[in-house]
């Protein structure tokens, strides 16, 4: 690779000769990263896919502060396992289903997004056990391997009822279907899958902690660096890095935030670097409060 850009991956090499207006945009665009934490999580989860059905299917519950990437990796499994058409059996597999759990949870909501992930036509009077065995109808005859639920917290938004009811619904359809199922949600999510002693034992657990001074996030930084289209390389020192993440407070959407900011600055005043000075003079534009998805 040309020492001029030896600093960057291919693919960010590449968009060096486009306008600066369209670096900016590939900046600003949502971009898969690779990094060690997440590539864990995502070989615990295709570990899942590949398990032989049986009774008591293992699970995976992944907890994490809002802005933690959570919802990048579920979006990430499910795209690394898409739906495939057998034009011999005229079959149509689909190892992995995602859905969002919805914001006040029933046993009858739960299943109509769950037929609507389908593409099954629903009746407007069908009854829950109607839904119930239109859902499994479907879900056995595509294969589904893994049930993904995002923003399970949402459970606990449900009266003390509404919540042993989805819950056991969950367990039924793990022991009906024989599949697996992984619940992503912040900490709370925790209170939630624990309501039903017998779901939670088959859950292993995962936390996306939020990012501290180590060797980890060092290699988090390096990797963002490498994957930003800057003629010249970043060179950061540690009181850098000890500032980044300080003012992010450790959470991943916050410090892609704020290299992605530095980085159209850079690109925009022809420094095309990421300086210390720059990282001491930044300032959020963001609430430390405010959630992200």
């Amino acid at each position: 690779m040309n020492t001029e850009i030896s600093h960057l991956t291919l693919t960010a090499a590449e968009l060096l000769s486009e306008a600066d207006s369209q670096r900016i945009r590939a900046i600003r665009s949502r971009r898969w990263l690779i990094y060690p934490r997440a590539k864990q999580v995502l070989d615990r989860l295709n570990l899942l896919v590949d398990h032989p059905r049986g009774t008591r299917m293992p699970s995976l519950a992944i907890y994490g502060d809002s802005g933690m990437g959570k919802t990048m990796i579920m979006k990430r499994f499910r795209d690394q396992h898409p739906p495939s058409f057998n034009p011999l059996t005229g079959r149509l597999k689909t190892p992995v289903l995602a859905m969002e759990m919805t914001s006040r949870p029933g046993e009858r909501r739960f299943y109509a997004e769950v037929l609507t992930l389908l593409g099954a036509p629903q009746r407007p009077r069908a009854d829950i056990a109607q839904m119930e065995q239109a859902a499994l109808r479907i879900m056995d005859a595509i294969g589904v391997q893994v049930l993904v639920i995002d923003e399970v917290h949402n459970i606990l938004a449900g009266t003390y009822r509404e919540q042993r009811i989805v819950l056991n619904t969950l367990r039924f359809l793990s022991n009906r279907l024989q599949i697996s199922l992984v619940c992503f949600g912040v900490n709370d999510a925790r209170e939630a899958i624990g309501g039903d002693v017998q779901l939670a034992r088959r859950f292993d657990q995962f936390t996306l902690s939020r990012w501290a001074a180590n060797e980890q996030f060092e290699m988090l930084v390096t990797l963002m660096l490498r994957n930003t289209p800057l003629r010249h390389p970043s060179v950061l020192t540690a009181k850098s890095l000890r500032r980044i993440l300080q003012v992010t407070e450790g959470i991943t959407a916050n410090i892609f935030h704020l290299v992605n900011s530095l980085a159209i600055q850079a690109i925009e005043s022809g420094r095309e670097r990421i300086t210390d000075e720059a990282i001491e003079k930044w300032e959020p534009e963001f609430d430390a409060d405010a959630a992200f998805a």
